[in-house]
């Protein structure tokens, strides 16, 4: 359909069918978020003012001819309590310095998982497969047809081996088949390109949101590969989509904590045990647009890492909107009135979604916009706020900021609305239209299917930064700033490797 009502939008990985789009940005902004972002940029002011200070002192040192040397050692020897205090307060800074600094965290490299072939399903085959289970009724299953056809999903995406059987056969068993399957897949791939052995892990984060099995999914990867006893190991459960950000976060603070050790992130969704088998229609959209997919990343704080490393992460910002009881309830795990599960989503979602993508990137502009842009920014915020002028409150163009944008493929229509608010041109979202394409909606590890397209197509050059944006219930908007440490090539068995040619595709509108 060609009119707007009738397109379908999304956010934390689901979709839904309403006349409502994301508010457009240039009308509202709210000062807090930007004052939050102003004391991120201050908590660096030290390192920005010292910069360019030992820059002054090394170009005045560097004009110094040997008379003005000797000159300086004759005015030292009888000042000796001046020497001494100098450099007291010298090896007292320089240690504080040192101390108190974050510690970089490079990313090493990551590893997608791509399913076997005979995983895939057609459009044809999943509605006959929906028909021939008896469980939809006939509107459901037009609502279905419907949901596909504007998804913006390919006909070579993945369901779980439970869901290919008549009828479906949906387990405990089945869903751990599927996770080991995935996350082990991801981590052997990870392993073998990086060369590191799972006893250097000292860090394990594993984020998935549905499936949640004791013992833990993090426990599960433990057990496979032997890891050390002594391990931190973390396992996120009901965080949606933006949980791999979330799942980085944690990874980067411990990495501040642990010295010279490496950190896993893995990042998955779960099929077999979370298909809606009733006829609610805000309940049947994750059918049509949830795929098998996952991700493993290796951080590292090392500094030997670093010659070796695709990228250096730079910022991450995280938005939350729980304390509000309508984006709390947006995105809702429930059970229908036939007492079947699944999640249920709100009229107000594309709203709450917007508000709290305003939020995150009006955080995230001081620390990542050039200063015309961010003074631009602030003084129409400050005219309009202070002189309650009817100005517009210029929006900042992140296109000055990133070379990349890897915006979660919840859904077509999010993806079509960030494109349109935030200014950016068609191919700075061909790698989440891709992705969705190829792989459908993977959940969290979306945004990884995205930066790997985004290498395979060999546009990652050296000091290209990237951002990495995800939503998910609760309701949450995060983002992740990583810098290319080199002109970064595809690893070995990229999830694009077999097909990165035939795209990027022209999608049917």
């Amino acid at each position: 359909m060609s009119s707007e009502s009738e397109r379908t939008a999304t956010s934390d990985g689901v979709q839904i069918h309403q006349s409502r789009r994301l508010p457009d940005f240039l009308q509202s902004v709210n000062l807090k978020y930007v004052k939050l972002g102003y004391h991120y940029l201050v908590s660096y002011l030290l390192t920005l003012c010292l910069v360019p200070l030992m820059a002054v002192i090394l170009i005045q040192a560097s004009q110094l001819n040997p008379d003005d040397l000797h000159l300086l050692w004759l005015h030292l020897q009888y000042n000796l309590v001046s020497v001494v205090i100098f450099f007291v307060v010298l090896v007292f800074g320089s240690t504080v310095y040192i101390m108190t600094r974050p510690r970089s965290v490079y990313l090493v490299d990551y590893s997608c998982y791509r399913p076997p072939s005979h995983l895939q399903v057609k459009f044809h085959q999943f509605m006959e497969h929906s028909k021939l289970t008896g469980d939809f009724d006939d509107s459901s299953l037009e609502f279905q047809r419907r949901i596909l056809e504007r998804s913006g999903l390919g006909e070579e995406t993945y369901v779980p081996e439970a869901m290919h059987y008549l009828p479906p056969r949906p387990s405990m068993s089945a869903a751990r088949e599927e996770a080991e399957q995935v996350m082990f897949g991801a981590l052997d791939n990870l392993f073998a390109n990086t060369n590191v052995k799972p006893k250097d892990i000292g860090i394990l984060v594993v984020n998935c949101s549905l499936f949640n099995p004791t013992p833990s999914l993090s426990a599960m990867i433990l057990n496979k590969y032997k890891l050390r006893g002594n391990i931190r190991s973390f396992n996120l459960g009901g965080m949606g989509c933006s949980a791999g950000v979330i799942a980085i976060d944690l990874a980067k603070d411990l990495l501040q904590v642990h010295r010279n050790t490496y950190a896993v992130v893995v990042s998955t969704e779960n099929i077999t045990q979370n298909w809606y088998f009733g006829n609610k229609k805000s309940m049947l959209i994750p059918n049509c647009l949830f795929r098998v997919g996952g991700s493993a990343v290796l951080l590292s704080n090392k500094s030997s890492d670093r010659r070796r490393a695709k990228y250096k992460l730079v910022h991450v910002v995280r938005t939350h909107r729980g304390a509000d009881d309508k984006a709390f309830r947006c995105v809702y795990q429930e059970q229908d009135d036939a007492g079947k599960t699944g999640v249920s989503l709100s009229k107000d979602l594309m709203a709450i979604a917007g508000g709290a993508l305003k939020a995150n990137i009006t955080t995230l502009g001081p620390l990542v916009l050039p200063i015309s842009e961010q003074l631009l920014f602030f003084s129409t915020l400050v005219t309009k706020k202070l002189l309650n002028a009817k100005v517009k409150p210029y929006i900042p163009d992140f296109k000055l900021a990133f070379d990349h944008f890897c915006i979660h493929a919840g859904g077509r229509a999010v993806i079509d609305e960030l494109e349109k608010n935030l200014q950016l041109l068609p191919t700075h979202v061909e790698a989440s239209r891709m992705t969705l394409h190829r792989f459908g909606n993977t959940s969290s590890s979306s945004i990884w299917y995205e930066l790997a397209y985004t290498e395979a197509k060999g546009r990652m050059r050296k000091r290209n930064r990237v951002w990495q944006i995800a939503f998910g219930s609760g309701f949450k908007c995060n983002s992740a700033v990583w810098e290319a440490l080199r002109n970064v090539k595809p690893s070995p068995n990229s999830p694009w490797e077999d097909c990165i040619d035939k795209y990027p595709v022209q999608i049917v509108a």
